[in-house]
């Protein structure tokens, strides 16, 4: 994996999961806007950087911000959110985490990109 990105937080594996998504489904990282580092979660994010994580605004989802953790190819935004499986190599994303994109991704609608409730998100763990 020469020259592949770095995944900091609390990974378990090669694959990208972490200890807290580690299904066979759960192999993808993610690039935080705030910081241009990726991490397995939202919760690694949390615990290990340094800062509030921020939502990719809409207009920068033409950028590559998904690293599948099976092949090691990056997605943009865009092409992470119209799949099910990696485009590169078929493996399966999970599907559950669909229902926390809006931790990562800004809609249209969202009028706030920093929307982390550290709070709330410690209540989480």
């Amino acid at each position: 994996m020469s020259g592949s990105p770095r995944v900091l937080g609390k990974t378990v594996d090669a694959r990208t999961r972490c200890e807290h998504y580690s299904t066979e489904l759960d192999i993808i990282a993610i690039r935080f806007f705030c910081c241009d580092r990726y991490y397995p979660c939202h919760l690694c994010h949390f615990e290990c950087a340094d800062h509030p994580a921020q939502q990719w605004p809409r207009g920068q989802w033409t950028r590559r911000a998904i690293l599948c953790g099976a092949c090691w190819a990056e997605l943009t935004v865009d092409e992470y959110l119209s799949v099910s499986a990696c485009p590169h190599c078929s493996a399966m994303f999970n599907p559950s985490c669909k229902a926390h994109s809006s931790y990562y991704f800004a809609n249209e609608s969202d009028a706030r990109v920093d929307r982390w409730d550290s709070h709330a998100c410690r209540a989480d763990l």
